[in-house]
């Protein structure tokens, strides 16, 4: 898969489910791009490093987001 087009696909399927989540793991990313968890990966790490999707972990627990969204967002920027 071409990386604009598994870019504009993550997008538009984590869009359409931020009203219920907005943190996903990494096997459901994997699922949307209908790719291999090999190649996901790489799609998954470029999309962090381009700030497409953020990072995030628990310690235990490893997801994915789109920066600005859900409650961590909205904590992180109180004061």
């Amino acid at each position: 898969m071409e990386y604009e087009e598994a870019k504009a696909k993550i997008i538009e399927e984590l869009t359409k489910k931020l009203k219920s989540k907005s943190k996903f793991y990494f096997n459901d990313l994997a699922k949307i791009l209908e790719e291999k968890p090999r190649d996901a990966k790489k799609i998954v790490n470029q999309l962090v490093q381009d700030g497409v999707l953020e990072y995030w972990s628990s310690g235990s627990t490893s997801m994915y987001g789109m920066p600005g969204t859900g409650k961590q967002a909205a904590a992180e920027h109180e004061e």
